[in-house]
């Protein structure tokens, strides 16, 4: 059913009670902007994994992450993964790689394939830093004792390691593995079960219950695994480290609780047809679950989500705020919620809205609506 939700502006019939000076332009027919209150459930895009919705089912009734994961994945089989995962590092500056000096440090050339020991002293001096930067068709390692000094220039890509042990991004973060400089920027380079090490804490609270986050750890195993065999052609990386992919905090991120879920699931995936899933997930699907697009990715029920905290959260926003998003428009009259999918509370999620102002009208997918207004999920009713 649809519901029609209507803001109507307090239009002022401005009557000159009072001569405005001559040179002030006359005041012609002001409006107040309309303000409309919009109710959210829920908090992402509800497609499969609910991250509430795991906590729920391993705190209050006891389920398995193997339980919790094959209902938010029907259909699928499992299966195991390993090898390195590329990721792309958003707290490296731009166009170079600089790590604190280190004993063990090492440099690599992806061109020719040599490697080198760094030294930790230069020209009798303690060496600081150590530093990538491209060279053309080579990289440049360049060393700091009390300036920048170039060391080599090999061909192609260069990266560096220290062992097993961590890398510091200069007066940042700190990572293991390898981080190389490439055309895309710093890539952090190293295995896949180290990388979610670093993912766990960031995407589910370590507090949780160790199956909830077993559960995340094979979502987000699974879905780190999918992205790398679906990389586009000349991409020097397999996954960014925010919300765009899933959030990476590195060595930082680690706690023996997320630690623990990684090692319980080791190398554990789920698959569809023998290849691994697209294993989405989201913090809460308000209480029902999407249709992804896929026959492991379906709409239904979730008793046991109980929406994200806070729920029922209702923000209001001014005319202006929505208008601004569609040229045109003037101020606002009305928006209607003209679809919604059916699945779910008040009808399920929105699909489409339409916008009317003073100068036109201009439908909207729920989805533009929700990041044109930062909405959390498209579960939502206009009042």
């Amino acid at each position: 059913m649809l519901r029609r939700l209507a803001f109507s502006l307090v239009a002022t019939a401005v009557t000159a009670l009072i001569a405005p000076p001559a040179q002030a332009a006359p005041d012609h027919d002001r409006r107040e902007p309309a303000s409309i209150t919009v109710t959210t459930l829920g908090n992402g895009h509800g497609k499969g994994l609910s991250q509430y919705g795991a906590y729920h089912r391993a705190k209050d009734v006891g389920q398995t992450y193997r339980e919790i994961v094959e209902h938010y994945y029907p259909n699928t089989a499992w299966g195991t993964a390993g090898g390195t995962i590329r990721v792309l590092l958003t707290a490296a500056p731009e166009g170079s790689v600089v790590v604190a000096a280190r004993s063990g440090l090492k440099a690599h050339s992806l061109g020719n394939g040599r490697t080198w020991t760094l030294p930790t002293k230069r020209d009798g001096k303690t060496v600081k830093k150590w530093r990538v930067t491209p060279a053309g068709a080579r990289s440049l390692i360049s060393y700091r004792t009390t300036s920048w000094r170039d060391w080599k220039k090999p061909k192609g890509d260069a990266e560096l390691s220290a062992g097993n042990q961590p890398l510091t991004l200069d007066g940042g973060p700190t990572y293991r593995g390898a981080i190389r400089l490439t055309d895309a920027g710093a890539v952090n380079v190293l295995g896949l079960d180290t990388y979610l090490r670093g993912v766990l804490s960031q995407e589910v609270f370590a507090s949780w219950p160790a199956d909830a986050i077993r559960s995340q750890a094979v979502a987000a195993r699974t879905y780190a695994v999918f992205e790398r065999g679906n990389v586009p052609a000349g991409r020097d990386y397999d996954l960014c480290d925010t919300a765009a992919c899933q959030m990476y905090g590195g060595v930082g991120a680690e706690t023996s609780a997320t630690d623990a879920a990684v090692k319980a699931t080791a190398g554990e995936i789920l698959t569809y047809g023998g290849a691994p899933i697209f294993a989405q997930f989201s913090a809460s699907n308000g209480g029902y679950s999407v249709d992804g697009g896929y026959p492991y990715l379906v709409a239904e029920e979730d008793p046991y989500d109980h929406g994200y905290p806070d729920d029922p959260h209702a923000t209001t926003f001014t005319g202006d705020q929505v208008t601004r998003h569609w040229a045109g428009l003037g101020d606002l009259v009305s928006v209607e919620v003209t679809e919604r999918d059916g699945n779910g509370p008040n009808g399920g999620r929105v699909t489409e809205v339409l916008v009317t102002g003073t100068e036109g009208s201009v439908h909207a997918t729920g989805s533009q609506f929700r990041s044109y207004l930062g909405l959390r999920s498209t579960l939502f009713t206009v009042s």
